[in-house]
């Protein structure tokens, strides 16, 4: 009975360690797949699901054209669900300004970035800096004097000029002097609306004398002294050619305070409220538009292809009016202006 009684407490004992092992097999199994589903619940975003980030560096912020800008510029971003930002100095004469912005744009590693240089020159060692870092760059309005950029967006300037100087040529007759109010001659714009204007002149009209140019940074009191003492010194001067919206608006200024409504004949460049306005009163003769929506549109949209590896053309050609009181309102003259 002993035998059998010592037995059974044997059998016992060696079925309850058979149980407590298991159950501490079992417990360390379920320690060790813990980790990993809690990993598991909160991955790190993959680098392909990250919104695309594109600063959009402007020129400035003073001319009712940028505000155009960017307002084709987010919607792009909308459109293609990018991030942007949208930025300029407080005057296109702050050129320093505008490379902070530009240095910042890159620290904050930027997927491409869309810039309008005032000075390409002094923009150069960051465009280098970007093109290491595989940035993208697309220039827009007046772009980047550079081989960098993989595009640029804006208008021909050098034609929109020409035209200029075509429509002034004919309402003085195709004679005269004439002189020039240039927002600056360090950004492309500057230099190719400059020279396409005057070039035209040189080649189709020989009897129109083209004054040295004024520079004004495209400021509006700076453009009415440089238009006040050009047509002070210059009495028979038959007509003035601003070259953005600050310069032309400078040129109406003085021209009113000098009482010379009539005399002289203005033509400018963008558009505006007061631009229209001068030109639908017929103070001003007339003035090129370009389609600013459509070069911030074009700008954010060439900078996604470029970041995705599309093929994107050298240059996209946003396109130019001309525009005086006898089309203001027709809707595809409307359609690119802005107030």
């Amino acid at each position: 009975m002993k035998s059998k009684k010592l037995i059974m407490v044997m059998v016992f004992m060696l079925a309850a360690a058979t149980v407590l092992g298991a159950c501490g097999k079992s417990d360390k199994k379920t320690e060790a797949t813990a980790a990993p589903v809690v990993a598991a619940a909160t991955p790190a975003p993959a680098a392909d699901g990250k919104k695309l980030y594109i600063p959009v560096i402007s020129k400035g912020f003073q001319h009712q054209f940028w505000q155009a800008v960017k307002q084709g510029a987010e919607k792009a971003a909308k459109e293609f669900n990018v991030d942007i930002t949208f930025e300029g100095p407080d005057t296109e004469a702050q050129v320093d300004k505008q490379i902070e912005m530009l240095q910042a744009a890159l620290g904050k590693k930027a997927s491409a970035i869309a810039f309008a240089a005032l000075d390409s020159k002094a923009a150069t060692p960051l465009l280098e800096q970007a093109k290491a870092a595989g940035i993208p760059i697309v220039g827009f309005d007046s772009g980047v004097d550079s081989d960098i950029p993989v595009t640029t967006a804006a208008t021909d300037n050098v034609a929109a000029a020409a035209l200029a100087a075509d429509k002034m040529a004919e309402l003085i007759g195709s004679e005269g002097e004439v002189g020039l109010i240039v927002h600056d001659q360090t950004s492309r714009t500057g230099v190719d609306r400059r020279d396409g204007f005057m070039n035209r002149m040189k080649e189709k009209y020989p009897n129109i004398k083209i004054l040295n140019p004024e520079y004004a940074g495209g400021d509006q009191l700076k453009s009415t002294d440089a238009a006040k003492a050009m047509i002070q010194s210059h009495p028979n001067l038959k007509g003035i050619f601003g070259t953005n919206e600050g310069s032309a608006i400078g040129v109406v200024n003085a021209i009113t305070e000098l009482k010379k409504d009539g005399k002289i004949v203005i033509i400018g460049f963008d558009s505006g409220k007061a631009q229209i306005d001068a030109v639908r009163s017929g103070q001003m003769s007339g003035a090129i538009t370009q389609n600013p929506i459509g070069i911030g549109y074009e700008a954010v949209k060439a900078a996604v292809q470029a970041v995705k590896g599309e093929t994107v053309a050298k240059t996209i050609d946003t396109g130019f009016y001309w525009y005086d009181k006898t089309n203001v309102d027709e809707q595809k003259i409307k359609d690119v202006l802005y107030n």
